[in-house]
């Protein structure tokens, strides 16, 4: 019995987001086919300019446009933005600072104390528990 090794792919949505690329953006070609792993890391390790672009001006998809602003995807949503934005218009909400913008930052500050309080209190009971055992 001989064994096929089947290649693994993905649709292209899948891609684009791994990616951290709107796929409406992309070429058609892109977004009518499939991507298989090997593409994909030679995508990530040799992007085409065509790639190099959208990563530098966008349109970019949502997580992408929240990393840059530094809020949730959530939080984009309250501050009214739900489209894919262009790096000009994320820089000129920089520049603008909205009050929302403002909030939803204070927000994902908070919430990332948070997270870091929860976790050195857990590795504590466990270092706890270790000890105790």
């Amino acid at each position: 019995m001989t064994s096929h090794q089947n290649t693994q792919t993905m649709k292209p949505a899948t891609a684009a987001k791994k990616l951290g690329v709107y796929l409406e953006a992309t070429p058609a070609e892109f977004q009518e086919g499939v991507v298989s792993r090997s593409e994909l890391a030679e995508l990530q390790a040799n992007p085409p300019a065509w790639l190099q672009e959208l990563r530098e001006k966008g349109p970019h998809p949502r997580p992408v446009v929240a990393n840059k602003l530094g809020v949730s995807i959530a939080g984009l949503a309250r501050g009214g933005i739900t489209e894919p934005l262009t790096t000009e218009q994320i820089d000129a909400i920089k520049q603008e600072l909205p009050k929302w913008l403002k909030k939803e930052r204070a927000t994902q500050s908070e919430v990332r104390k948070e997270t870091v309080r929860i976790k050195e209190r857990d590795a504590e009971r466990a270092r706890r528990r270790q000890q105790g055992a």
